[in-house]
């Protein structure tokens, strides 16, 4: 990220006097993740007579790396017949950079960023001076009728509604500025008075107001007086639904023509296969041994090398077999018993296979003998 930071000097000051607004609204600062939306929020009451709106905005804070709000608020402005040109954001090129807002007799280019009430992107239509004294539009300047009479009615038609807070860029309001506010970039301009800057350092030191505290919706979003932070009457964000996430807004931020393409892994292209299906590396190698080396790919390449041996068959001596055989030997190797004529368990099973048993065939002689005499035999009458 990279920050410019232009520090102020009573001569600076009054160089600045004598400046165009162009050159007048300088670059603060510039990073590189844009600023949250504008939050939403009811204008405070006009405190009396003689006060202008200036809207709420994003600053930026180097020490903490954060956004945080100001918040919108009633000023007097340096003198009679002054406009207030709002603050805004844009994109730079390399970054987003932050113009300051200034006085002047014509409300010149603010990024047609539409804060509301009266500021809808391009001039102001909360009011208008007549001689010494400023008049409030009531329809969108909320003013105590009871108090001050100098106001009147003018409907103001927002045509684009947005709370876009930054001009340029992706996703940024793409409104250039106009003929007028051009000539009004080069009339005489006023920075802030003390109160304005009072107001913006109670904003920066309250935690409160940073957007990673707030998630873009501050609980002081305007503020009747300048540095009233604390009072009553001070409004707070609306929610709107839509928190705001710093990581989210960063990749957001960044311009179309900017944003890196997702490469492949390995910077492999998508048209070529790759390691796993790369047709050559699956390749076997010709006369090649299986056991030349220990991952060999038999089983997937099978036909592509010896085949193995069968049973009760050696296999073939072959030539590019190494000279040192593993221990134990392959099946088709090892030495087979003898299947013809298998060893009996015991001799006593070896008769009962054959059907020679003397001492059984011995008595069945025996008894034969003993039988025949007495079937000779007559029988007595």
């Amino acid at each position: 990220m990279r920050i410019i930071s232009v520090f102020r000097s009573p001569l600076f000051a009054l160089l600045l006097l004598a400046m165009s607004a162009t050159a007048y609204a300088q670059i603060s600062i510039s990073i590189s993740f844009a600023p949250p939306e504008l939050p939403v929020y009811e204008q405070p009451l006009c405190p009396g007579e003689g006060y202008l709106w200036t809207p709420g905005y994003w600053a930026y804070a180097n020490d903490y790396d954060d956004y945080y709000w100001v918040p919108g608020t009633w000023v007097e402005p340096p003198q009679a017949g002054l406009l207030w040109t709002p603050a805004y954001w844009s994109w730079g090129g390399n970054g987003f950079v932050f113009y300051d807002g200034y006085w002047g007799q014509q409300v010149g280019f603010y990024g047609g960023i539409n804060y509301g009430y009266g500021y809808s992107g391009e001039g102001f239509e909360g009011g208008r001076w007549d001689h010494d004294r400023f008049f409030y539009n009531r329809s969108v300047s909320n003013v105590n009728v009871t108090v001050i009479h100098n106001v009147y009615n003018t409907t103001v038609i927002n045509r684009t509604v947005t709370r876009v807070s930054y001009n340029g860029g992706s996703g940024g309001i793409t409104t250039r500025p106009r003929p007028q506010e051009e000539a009004a970039a080069r009339e005489k301009h006023i920075p802030a008075v003390a109160g304005q800057t009072q107001h913006e350092q109670a904003a920066r030191s309250n935690p409160q107001q940073r957007a990673s505290m707030n998630h873009g919706a501050p609980p002081v979003a305007a503020t009747p007086k300048p540095g009233a932070l604390n009072d009553r009457a001070v409004v707070p964000a609306k929610p709107t639904g839509t928190p705001y996430n710093r990581e989210v807004n960063r990749a957001a931020a960044q311009p179309a023509g900017n944003a890196s393409a997702a490469r492949p892994e390995n910077n492999a292209r998508p048209d070529r296969p790759g390691p796993a299906n790369h047709p050559e590396m699956n390749r076997p190698e010709p006369n090649r041994p299986a056991s030349a080396e220990p991952n060999n790919q038999s089983d997937r390449h099978g036909a592509n090398h010896a085949p193995a041996a069968t049973p009760n068959n050696r296999p073939v001596p072959n030539r590019n077999e190494p000279l040192q055989r593993p221990e134990t030997p392959p099946p088709s190797e090892r030495s087979q018993p003898e299947r013809t004529a298998p060893p009996a368990a015991t001799p006593q099973a070896a008769k009962e296979q054959t059907g020679s048993k003397p001492e059984a065939r011995v008595e069945a002689e025996k008894k034969h003998q003993e039988e025949q005499p007495k079937r000779d035999e007559k029988p007595q009458q």
